[in-house]
């Protein structure tokens, strides 16, 4: 692993290879396999699309493993099967744009994350809502966090609806925006 080029990847420099290397150690915290987390590395910073077996030689990895991978990291949205003219294989490509990729993951947890959590969440305060007041306690801290699950919930919703130039560039106003807030509060109460 020393050189990428524009050819078939074969081969990667050694910040291509840190990279790759640290990616898979934050999917691991991310709650995300190491293999699948270095996979959508390698593609990421891939020039164009490679096949499985390419993947399979730069990363070490068994031929099986990068499959495994590549189907979770399709099921996220992620990455995407490319043909290309004269070879009967599929090549295979991540999304590029770093603020689409958050969306979709963003996304993607929410659905598998989020929504149950809301769901559960629901079923029990409506069960304690039905029992009385057996467990008010419970009931109003299950209460408490339905609530805040749900604005956030919706919150999120509005924001990956926001195109993702506007959203980077109201991530630029961050600043901004928290000083216009804390003005805006101050002359609220003064």
């Amino acid at each position: 692993m020393t050189e990428m080029t524009d050819t078939p990847m074969q081969t990667l420099t050694p910040v291509a290879q840190k990279f790759i290397l640290h990616w898979g150690e934050m999917g691991t915290r991310w709650g995300v396999n190491r293999t699948v987390a270095q996979v959508h590395a390698l593609l990421f910073i891939s020039p164009k699309p490679i096949t499985a077996e390419e993947i399979s030689k730069v990363l070490s990895v068994a031929r099986s493993n990068v499959s495994t991978s590549l189907r979770e990291l399709q099921g996220w949205g992620i990455v995407r099967v490319v043909h290309v003219l004269g070879d009967r294989r599929d090549h295979f490509e991540s999304v590029k744009d770093v603020w689409e990729i958050f969306r979709i993951v963003a996304e993607e947890r929410k659905r598998r994350e989020i929504d149950p959590t809301l769901r559960v969440l629901r079923e029990c305060v409506e069960e304690l809502r039905r029992a009385g007041q057996s467990d008010k306690y419970t009931r109003e801290r299950l209460e408490s966090m339905l609530e805040f699950l749900t604005v956030v919930s919706g919150l999120f919703e509005e924001v990956v609806r926001i195109p993702a130039g506007a959203l980077k560039g109201i991530a630029k106003l961050r600043g901004r925006l928290v000083m216009l807030l804390g003005a805006a509060r101050r002359n609220e109460g003064g």
